[in-house]
């Protein structure tokens, strides 16, 4: 179809704006990836895509046109975790402190980065793993190799410095074909909007109230666990585990972050098995939080 069509559904205003069907949005994302249409037009349906705003059915055809693109990679036993691609501006990541631990369970944790993306301007999954030697049970994959065609697409996400709908489809691309998966989410809200989206992708999903929108677990935050149709919540509280880290407010440099990631205090290695037990539960190696925090600490 005429992309004219498309900009035409999301940018006319409320009285005239319209959803995009499901067969519509696949190939709507179709020709953005294969910039078959302008920069100027692909900008501008971004932007009326975030104002009307964006449906399910939308997202799940963009996330078909995606998934047709992606060159897979079969990981087994592992779990997909879903990070922003604005990175982390406060605290350091703790993946790879959490991977070591997980090592001795036999699960593998699956990654995804790329160049940064607005709008936070934090450090990057990709930054972490090109300066960091990873556990071998890390399997980090650059889009600008699995899936080229969103990668072309940076220039123009960065100019538009917005977040947009591919904010949110691209965060979890099953590049590996993982059963399990988990992400961030800041507010309940959106909880049953990402396990409309995400939901039937994966034998068991999960959300979790993360540190700066990621899936880690920093401080007390709600875990919710969709399988079948059902969710379930859960409250985390690393006090409960004896576990007393104090988050940053103050932005964090690359070189601090790493730092952290070396240099690990004792709180912070308490934490990192704590996200490592999360992990398992949601990958049903223990039938708890507290079971999986037993396994790790042995």
């Amino acid at each position: 179809m005429d992309f004219h069509t498309y900009i035409h559904a999301v940018g006319t205003g409320p009285k005239s704006n319209r959803d995009l069907t499901l067969e519509e949005a696949e190939d709507m994302m179709t020709q953005m990836l294969e910039q078959s249409v302008y920069p100027e037009q692909i900008a501008a349906f971004l932007l009326g895509w975030r104002l009307k705003p964006e449906t399910r059915d939308e997202f799940v055809g963009a996330l078909q046109a995606c998934d047709k693109k992606i060159k897979h990679q079969h990981v087994t036993d592992s779990l997909e975790l879903g990070y922003p691609f604005d990175g982390k501006a406060k605290n350091p990541y703790i993946f790879p402190l959490v991977a070591e631990v997980l090592q001795a369970h036999g699960l593998n944790l699956v990654l995804t980065g790329d160049e940064l993306l607005p709008a936070k301007n934090g450090i990057t999954i990709k930054d972490i793993a090109t300066a960091v030697d990873m556990p071998q049970n890390i399997h980090y994959f650059d889009r600008k190799a699995y899936i080229p065609e969103l990668h072309e697409l940076t220039t123009i996400r960065q100019r538009l410095g917005l977040r947009t709908g591919l904010t949110t489809i691209e965060k979890l691309p099953r590049i590996a074909q993982s059963d399990y998966a988990i992400t961030g989410v800041f507010h309940k809200p959106y909880v049953k909007k990402y396990v409309d989206i995400f939901g039937d992708r994966y034998k068991r999903f999960a959300l979790i109230q993360g540190n700066e929108g990621t899936p880690e677990l920093f401080s007390k935050g709600r875990l919710w666990i969709a399988k079948e149709g059902e969710v379930e919540e859960f409250i985390i509280d690393p006090a409960y585990y004896g576990i007393h880290y104090n988050k940053s407010w103050d932005e964090i440099s690359l070189d601090s972050s790493l730092q952290q990631l070396q240099e690990p205090s004792d709180e912070y290695l308490k934490l990192a098995k704590l996200n490592a037990a999360v992990y398992l539960f949601v990958t049903e190696k223990a039938k708890s939080v507290d079971d999986a925090f037993a396994m790790v600490n042995g």
